[in-house]
């Protein structure tokens, strides 16, 4: 097949007590996998069929938004937002990355604030993300499928603001779940290696240490 369901990063209840194993019986064991199985069908005999993912969301964006883009674009937004956590995660950005974010955002503090407002403000379903768009940090959100990888910007980390990731845990308060999210899951050091990534590609104007 030309998408594959990839395992958690770790067990489904090493989040708790933060996302509960029964949310990722849902989230990942059928709300992924139906977006893979999907895709899977919708790809076979195409063009995009065993594409690399990547190239698949642009591809298929190109197509214009429809069942084809949204279960490849969700594919990929699910693969990095489980990415984007880790066991006993949160707490301040590692360094340089914190320098970064305190330039761009003016505190850390302050990044916290405009990326919980952001998730807020995305009306309905869809992400909120910390990207790298040429030289800069940026506070994304997207709806539905979209992601910002479409736009030619590189995605540092994600959070999931669908009432999937955190109705069975949070009920209706996305804001506690997006505080949650920063202060006891994200994974920095995920974050860390992307902007490394994304500075290379961009000459070190990130300066989150490329060549690290």
């Amino acid at each position: 097949m030309t998408f594959t369901l990839p395992p958690l990063p770790f067990d489904k209840s090493a989040l708790e007590p933060h996302i509960s194993a029964k949310t990722f019986d849902f989230h990942h064991g059928k709300h992924h996998k139906a977006y893979v199985d999907k895709a899977n069908e919708l790809v076979k005999g195409t063009a995009l069929e065993g594409m690399p993912l990547e190239q698949a969301v642009i591809e298929s964006r190109k197509q214009g938004v429809g069942p084809l883009f949204n279960n490849i674009g969700q594919i990929y937004n699910h693969n990095l937002f489980w990415l984007s956590m880790a066991p006993n995660g949160g707490g301040a950005a590692p360094s340089p990355l914190l320098e970064k974010i305190n330039e761009t955002f003016g505190s850390f503090d302050a990044f916290k604030e405009q990326f919980v407002n952001a998730g807020i403000g995305q009306f309905g379903s869809g992400w909120v993300w910390l990207v790298v768009n040429k030289d800069k940090l940026e506070i994304v959100k997207t709806a539905n499928a979209e992601t910002p990888l479409t736009d030619g910007k590189t995605p540092l980390l994600v959070c999931d603001v669908w009432e999937h990731a955190y109705y069975l845990d949070y009920q209706n308060r996305r804001a506690d779940f997006l505080k949650v999210f920063l202060e006891k899951l994200v994974n920095w050091n995920f974050a860390l290696e992307n902007c490394k990534k994304a500075a290379k590609m961009t000459g070190c104007g990130v300066s989150c240490g490329c060549g690290a």
